[in-house]
């Protein structure tokens, strides 16, 4: 049975956009809080841009600011505010990017779906290109901005360990409406039961970036539990650009953290493939590349060989 008037915690990881963040709460207060209680917490991770200064002038919706020394990474940033959200007795936990901007009814109708079936553990919603911020933003006429799909869910291709969102670019003419189960739930927006947290545990701080919420996602799977994308509840999200494909930082965690899902969770047959392709990187990969699969067979985890990029490129996106 649903617990009446459930406790809703919000944790949004700042790092150096103190702009962005104060955005996104300002999409916050209009927010509806029909049937749930609702705590929102920032965490601040060792920005040195004044966020801290910033975002605690903010007066006009209520926040915990929780301020972490050093970037510790998406993974154990979140977890920070996730630890204090479930020490506060949070039903449910909302992992939310700093840069997106919430529709009224996103937690209204991510509580619908989470209560509409047993075992239903992690939400994620559809989730639009803010206006602006499409990959090809020369592709469509301004009548449709707004609502150029980035995310309908997601899947995992298990032969090669990669995960892609679904609808990316299309526009929406009501094709992604179907509620259903997906393969995992993007970071941007994780809408995660306590008793589902209780049980898997939380992000792995191993990842420090990139992937870690398909491992959480996997780990969900494998316990039991269903990731569900709810098309009902929808957000906006300003898709970064900055640590897009082909940059240093997204060569070498997506190249070390796809070795670690991938030894994880994979075939034998997909696994020896990826030491294969292993060993091609080693020998003819871009730079960063072969220092993440160097570092993963080093088992240099966490932020690994990555002591000066953060202030270069920072963790933008996801």
């Amino acid at each position: 049975m649903a617990k009446k008037n459930p406790k809703v915690t919000i944790v949004i990881l700042n790092w150096n956009r103190k702009e962005d963040t104060a955005q996104c709460l300002k999409s916050l207060r209009r927010i509806s809080t029909r049937g749930f209680q609702l705590s929102i917490i920032v965490v601040d991770n060792g920005s040195t841009d004044s966020s801290v200064e910033a975002l605690g002038k903010i007066t006009n919706i209520a926040f915990k600011l929780i301020e972490n020394r050093t970037n510790l990474g998406f993974a154990e940033g979140n977890n920070i505010g996730i630890k204090f959200a479930l020490e506060d007795a949070a039903d449910y936990v909302l992992i939310l990017n700093d840069d997106t901007l919430a529709d009224r009814d996103l937690i209204v109708q991510l509580i619908k779906s989470a209560e509409g079936g047993k075992r239903v553990g992690i939400i994620t919603p559809k989730i639009y290109f803010a206006p602006g911020f499409e990959f090809h933003k020369d592709r469509y006429p301004k009548q449709v901005l707004g609502k150029v799909i980035w995310s309908a869910g997601g899947k995992i291709d298990w032969d090669n360990i990669y995960a892609s969102n679904f609808g990316v670019d299309d526009v929406d003419r009501g094709q992604y409406d179907e509620e259903k189960e997906t393969d995992f739930a993007t970071g941007a927006c994780m809408f995660i039961k306590r008793k589902t947290l209780e049980e898997i545990g939380l992000f792995d701080p191993k990842y420090f970036a990139y992937m870690e919420d398909t491992d959480l996602s996997q780990r969900a799977k494998k316990a039991g539990w269903k990731i569900v994308y709810a098309p009902r509840a929808y957000l906006w999200h300003k898709v970064a650009q900055s640590s897009g494909i082909g940059s240093n930082l997204n060569d070498y965690f997506l190249t070390r953290n796809r070795m670690l899902f991938g030894m994880r969770y994979a075939s034998a047959r997909t696994k020896f493939a990826l030491f294969r392709d292993s060993l091609k990187l080693l020998a003819m990969g871009r730079k960063w590349q072969k220092i993440g699969i160097r570092d993963f067979y080093l088992r240099r985890l966490g932020k690994g060989s990555w002591p000066t990029a953060l202030r270069t490129f920072g963790l933008e996106g996801k």
